[in-house]
């Protein structure tokens, strides 16, 4: 009975942003648990490498794609249903970021954050709705999750504006998102990570011992912590959890009492 709840045998999933960091995590613990993983990433070599690699778990499959705009996510959709008409699992991790100082942020910046972290997630859900569908039941919804931010939260003391904007309407938008599609038996949720070593949080790559100096939990993030949370709420044992956001962050955005 526990086995099953965390299952994912039989069921198929996409990733985007899925051929490093956070989305490879994810990718990874989704072929363990036996799922059919298809990632997808802008870089085409990279998503290559990277299905390659991960296939000596699981069945992993590359489909590379920019889905910045509505286009490359419509783009996406249509290569993911002719190979699958039903997906099981989507999820929205590609993302951006762009720091600047308040009086010289750039509006290219805050366009290119805001349409991959915020636009893009609704708009390949919307291209996916039919094989989402296609795959629901009573007895096994289908699962949208997006990947937020600890950063939507709370606010960063770094001037990344449109980014931490982003992920806070993404958290928004998982709860409206969830009410509508629930009546299609697909439940949407979101993970907001904290710190986890990858080439978009740097500090946590490159100073992690520093960086868990500050972390309440004294540690940053393992591939684990981000696979199995995902894995929760993908599986079965998820299915009663509907618009919620899991932080996963040792405890940075809700377990300390701040400086004053």
């Amino acid at each position: 009975m526990l086995d099953d709840l965390f299952s994912l045998k039989g069921r198929v999933a996409l990733v985007t942003g899925g051929s490093r960091g956070i989305g490879r995590m994810i990718a990874e613990g989704f072929l363990r648990q036996g799922a059919r993983v298809y990632i997808s990433a802008r870089k085409a070599d990279k998503c290559d490498a990277a299905a390659a690699e991960l296939s000596a778990i699981g069945p992993c499959v590359s489909l590379p794609q920019d889905v910045s705009t509505v286009e490359g996510c419509r783009a996406l959709a249509a290569r993911l249903t002719d190979l699958e008409p039903r997906l099981d699992i989507l999820v929205n991790n590609a993302g951006a970021a762009w720091g600047a100082p308040f009086d010289d942020f750039p509006e290219s910046g805050w366009d290119k954050v805001l349409n991959l972290n915020l636009k893009s997630p609704f708009f390949l859900t919307q291209a996916l709705h039919g094989a989402l569908k296609a795959a629901a039941s009573a007895e096994r919804p289908a699962k949208v999750i997006h990947i937020a931010s600890i950063d939507g939260v709370r606010p960063n003391p770094q001037e990344t504006y449109p980014y931490q904007a982003s992920k806070a309407g993404l958290i928004h938008l998982t709860r409206r998102m969830a009410a509508r599609l629930i009546e299609d038996r697909i439940v949407v949720t979101a993970i907001a990570p904290g710190a986890f070593a990858s080439d978009m949080n740097r500090d946590a790559r490159d100073r992690a011992d520093e960086i868990a100096a500050l972390i309440p939990a004294k540690r940053i993030g393992a591939d684990e912590d981000m696979a199995a949370a995902a894995i929760y709420l993908a599986a079965r044992s998820g299915d009663y959890v509907v618009g919620e956001t899991l932080v996963v962050d040792g405890g940075v955005a809700l377990a300390q009492t701040g400086g004053v």
